[in-house]
């Protein structure tokens, strides 16, 4: 077996940004870590990054080791902890299998997979809770490897949001709505929820302005601590992302939930003020997704959470079901 870091000019990482810029498997610079300093263990995980490559081989071992190793009350080691491969192309890619850690003391751990020996793409999902120390991939000593088939939208969407963005409940990565959409609609995209503390901070949307995408989504009120902070802050968030990217379409959600109650409704308002405004304004570029409509006509939307808050995978699927027609035909614009 021959070993290949995640260095070598043939392997692209997708969903971590800062993997090219500073060197590091992080989804904040340290910066930005500086100025918002409850982001620091959050900043660090990858939830989204996916490793993507071409290879022939037939065997494929991929080695892991972490830094970090939490226990999650909501999640498995299958979901927090887990790599998940996929191969083909990415449209149709075939879920290959996960490798995890055996327990929560073991830091280091080695998935072993097994495909047709033909060319074709592989993709890596990294795990959503725990920080990376490294990674590296060991081939069949005859294998050939290649730069992996770009995504028919290379130029990623951000998603902005709680944990629910970055993939919490779901059974693995694969199962985000975010990672869902990805697939579907062949399209790279970097996840920046941030469980529990996303609340609209100006020094984030900074960052998102450094990036270069071709959609900005973003849902954040559930981890806003009061309807009032949505109103401080969603419309001045909005406004210093239009300062850097006046043109980029911006999809607005508010939060998924079993059943609206007042709260819900109190905050969603505060996003859909921001939303008219900028339709009153003049803006052609911007999008309002309900997030009482995602499991609203289902008879079984109980079914959908794991706590009344988190979608399970069957809630992050309706989600996905909701969002992507609308995500499809921005893309198809641009």
């Amino acid at each position: 077996m021959k070993r290949y870091e995640l260095t070598d000019s043939r392997i692209k990482i997708y969903g971590v940004p800062c993997f090219y810029t500073e060197g590091k498997l992080t989804r904040l610079p340290e910066y930005v870590i500086e100025k918002v300093p409850s982001l620091d263990w959050h900043g660090r995980r990858v939830p989204g990054g996916r490793i993507c490559f071409r290879t022939d081989s037939e065997h494929m071992d991929i080695y892991v080791k972490y830094k970090t190793m939490h226990v999650d009350v909501g999640m498995s080691i299958f979901a927090s902890q887990s790599i998940n491969v996929y191969v083909g192309e990415k449209p149709t890619s075939r879920f290959l299998g996960l490798s995890w850690p055996r327990d929560y003391n073991t830091m280091e751990f080695t998935g072993r997979f097994k495909k047709d020996k033909i060319m074709e793409d592989v993709t890596v999902l990294l795990p959503r809770n725990e920080i990376v120390d490294s990674i590296y991939i060991e081939l069949d000593d005859d294998a050939v490897i290649e730069k992996p088939t770009p995504y028919k939208y290379e130029k990623p969407i951000v998603f902005y949001g709680s944990s629910i963005t970055e993939g919490g409940i779901s059974c693995n990565m694969a199962n985000a709505y975010t990672a869902i959409i990805s697939r579907h609609l062949d399209t790279d995209y970097i996840n920046l929820g941030f469980s529990g503390n996303a609340k609209g901070e100006i020094e984030v949307a900074d960052y998102i302005n450094t990036l270069d995408f071709s959609i900005f989504v973003y849902d954040y009120d559930h981890n806003a601590p009061t309807a009032e902070h949505l109103w401080k802050t969603h419309e001045p968030f909005f406004k210093r992302i239009r300062e850097k990217h006046p043109d980029v379409p911006v999809v607005m959600m508010t939060r998924p939930y079993a059943v609206y109650g007042e709260d819900e409704y109190a905050r969603r308002d505060a996003v859909y003020a921001t939303y008219k405004n900028a339709v009153e304004s003049g803006d052609k570029n911007v999008y309002f997704i309900d997030g009482e409509t995602y499991f609203k006509d289902c008879p079984d939307r109980e079914l959908c959470f794991i706590d009344r808050i988190h979608p399970n995978d069957y809630g992050f699927h309706l989600m996905a079901q909701r969002i992507e027609p609308i995500i499809k035909k921005i893309l198809e614009k641009i």
